[in-house]
């Protein structure tokens, strides 16, 4: 099969998977339950792509675990913390301005069609990793391989200490300096996106450096739109002391905290 029909088939899959998580969510009236879904989202258009290409390579098993294992914990930490309470601040907003008659509809377009248009395209990673292999010089496989450690344990050890510290009442409004949070102010968000170099790797390891496209994308959206950017400016009005964290601790990359030196 050709690599584009099939990307054009993970497409349709992904359109179709976020279209069935709308309809639960007009019957929550709750568009906030797209976030946990998003990384079970490219599990399962991995997944499909494993079953177009028929695997017979370890590498190709290999991501293919690197991906489930990524998304899954996403999907479970996500709906385990978002369980239960009310819709995101986000999509309450957006509920306010277009109207609750007319946001079930709206929603499909601006959160769940958007949010699927952009996880398949940077699906492309994936996909790049997972067909078969041209070239695989090892190189890009060792990188891949230590980028996806790397990343993995940043973005699950901040999520994690972050609920720990989020699950004491004491630090209510407090700003989270310790562990990874002390050398990066986004150790998830930094460690999501060396996950997604990694798998753009294993693409230029097969020989594709078109799969490095879903890891820039992905690394825009993180850095410029919905990650970093969205939250500093939220947290900035929200959390006391936020202002002296930003000037001794890194934005994105982890370094050592600066007692007086702004951090970039």
């Amino acid at each position: 099969m050709e690599i584009w029909k099939l990307w054009l088939e993970g497409f349709v899959v992904v359109l179709v998977f976020m279209s069935l998580i709308w309809l639960w969510s007009v019957k929550l009236k709750n568009a906030g339950i797209v976030d946990p879904f998003w990384g079970l989202g490219f599990v399962v258009v991995a997944i499909w792509y494993a079953y177009r290409i028929n695997l017979n390579e370890v590498h190709q098993w290999i991501l293919l675990a690197m991906v489930a294992i990524w998304g899954l914990r996403l999907f479970i930490y996500l709906f385990i913390r978002n369980y239960g309470k009310e819709e995101d601040y986000r999509y309450q907003q957006f509920r306010r301005n277009y109207g609750e008659k007319r946001y079930w509809w709206f929603s499909f377009f601006q959160v769940f069609m958007l949010q699927g248009v952009l996880l398949a395209f940077i699906s492309i990673s994936v996909l790049g990793g997972l067909f078969p292999s041209q070239t695989g010089h090892p190189f890009w496989f060792i990188i891949s391989m230590i980028l996806w450690f790397v990343g993995f344990v940043f973005e699950a050890g901040g999520d994690f200490q972050m609920a720990r510290f989020k699950a004491d009442p004491g630090n209510a409004g407090k700003v989270m300096d310790k562990g990874f949070w002390r050398y990066t102010r986004h150790p998830n968000y930094f460690g999501d996106t060396m996950v997604w170099w990694a798998y753009a790797f294993m693409g230029v390891y097969n020989g594709y450096w078109w799969a490095v496209a879903g890891a820039i994308l992905m690394t825009w959206l993180i850095v410029r739109i919905s990650g970093v950017a969205m939250l500093e400016k939220n947290l900035k009005s929200r959390r006391q002391g936020y202002d002296e964290y930003i000037k001794r601790t890194s934005a994105f990359f982890p370094w050592f905290p600066s007692k007086s030196k702004k951090s970039v």
